[in-house]
């Protein structure tokens, strides 16, 4: 077996990466070097450094990425009004090439020849991770330890962790947990009952949204102001990407915003369901398309939608550093400059009406459309119009 002296571990502080962790140690008798970013998810920074220094490991990295991951992959990915098979909104896609670069790097700083993850080898992100390491760098050593190892189950891996005096998680019934990702921008849950689609999600697994039936009985008014298709400010308060997005997921989630039950078209080749919470994320995205609605014109908003699939579809497959994404991207954003405005939406037990839109842009006439008689628009020209038309239908 090839000596391998360092290796940089995407490590969260929980189970799987726990007993990771010891299992690279024992395999390889590398030093690992324990890599965390914090992306907005609920990190107990105490229990990860003392999960590591249990375990030996001299370096431990906290980042704190929140502000570059909502401003350089959410809102990009939300001005595309990517949703994945036509609902899935992407939380957990978008992260992973932001982990995987900055591991790279890591890497690169202490002079590590391998880097590891703790995806399954039945899910997607194990490629989202390695195509990000690979695209930082070509030649680095990936170590997938659930490809790898001969645990066969979740229980062998709970087995391993009592042995090794790896402390193992209980959910809130006292069971071992169910598989679940977070960051600012979602909650996925995954695993246990939910892999039966016949059988409904307990209410005791949602962590960031209230139950719309148990919502409040008076919906809640937001107001968002776009520059540049990016809110900027809400309910008239300019606030940075992070905390725009925070404030939004405490007052969406509380209305019983943004929860999704789905089957999913895995790109391995697998279906597989999750539930996944994504409040503030869930309103970002239609107030984005909504606020698109006054201000771009019909060309670009069909040439963006007709592209949305196959955007939404590189990101899920993770391929968010690829040429092809970087092209897509560059159509998305050619006239973000002209997405400027207001807009005033109400909230209320899990659903998102809009009260109002104001924006300055031209590419909306009241004059024109207005029922009422003006010169500013020919209706002769209409005549015209459906001639031309007729006789395109025949050719």
């Amino acid at each position: 077996m090839q000596k391998i002296k360092k290796i940089v571990l995407a490590y969260s502080g929980g189970l799987d990466t726990s007993v990771i962790l010891r299992w690279l140690q024992e395999k390889y008798g590398s030093e690992i070097i324990c890599y965390t970013a914090d992306l907005g998810q609920e990190i107990d920074r105490k229990k990860i450094m003392t999960n590591a220094k249990r375990l030996g490991v001299k370096h431990v990295i906290i980042e704190d990425l929140q502000e570059i991951f909502v401003k350089d992959y959410v809102f990009p990915m939300i001005r595309g009004n990517a949703l994945y098979e036509g609902i899935y909104l992407l939380g957990t896609s978008i992260a992973r090439p932001l982990i995987a670069k900055r591991q790279i790097e890591i890497a690169k700083k202490f002079k590590a020849e391998a880097v590891s993850h703790g995806s399954t080898g039945k899910g997607n992100d194990q490629v989202r991770f390695e195509l990000g390491y690979y695209y930082f760098g070509p030649n680095i050593k990936v170590i997938a330890p659930w490809r790898d190892w001969d645990f066969a189950s979740r229980n062998d891996l709970i087995n391993y962790a009592k042995k090794n005096n790896i402390p193992v998680p209980q959910d809130k019934k006292g069971a071992p947990p169910f598989s679940v990702d977070d960051n600012l921008y979602h909650t996925s849950t995954e695993g246990k009952v939910l892999e039966d689609p016949s059988k409904p999600a307990p209410e005791f697994i949602f962590q960031r949204t209230t139950s719309p039936t148990k919502a409040p009985n008076k919906p809640t008014s937001i107001l968002l102001e776009y520059k540049n298709g990016d809110p900027v400010a809400l309910n008239n308060k300019k606030l940075s990407p992070a905390k725009l997005l925070r404030k939004l997921n405490d007052i969406a989630g509380k209305n019983g915003i943004g929860r999704v039950d789905l089957v999913e078209n895995r790109f391995i080749g697998i279906k597989s369901r999750g539930v996944y919470e994504t409040p503030g994320g869930t309103v970002l995205t239609f107030a984005h398309r909504a606020i698109e609605s006054i201000t771009l014109d019909k060309e670009t908003m069909h040439k963006k939608d007709s592209i949305m699939s196959r955007y939404a579809e590189l990101i899920y497959n993770g391929y968010w550093f690829s040429k092809e994404r970087f092209k897509l991207q560059k159509i998305i954003d050619a006239k973000k400059n002209k997405v400027n405005g207001k807009i005033k939406l109400s909230l209320y037990k899990g659903n998102i009406t809009i009260l109002s839109r104001q924006s300055k842009s031209k590419a909306y006439s009241i004059k024109k459309v207005s029922f009422e008689e003006n010169k500013t628009f020919n209706k002769k020209n209409v005549e015209r119009f459906i001639s031309r038309h007729c006789k395109l239908l025949r050719k």
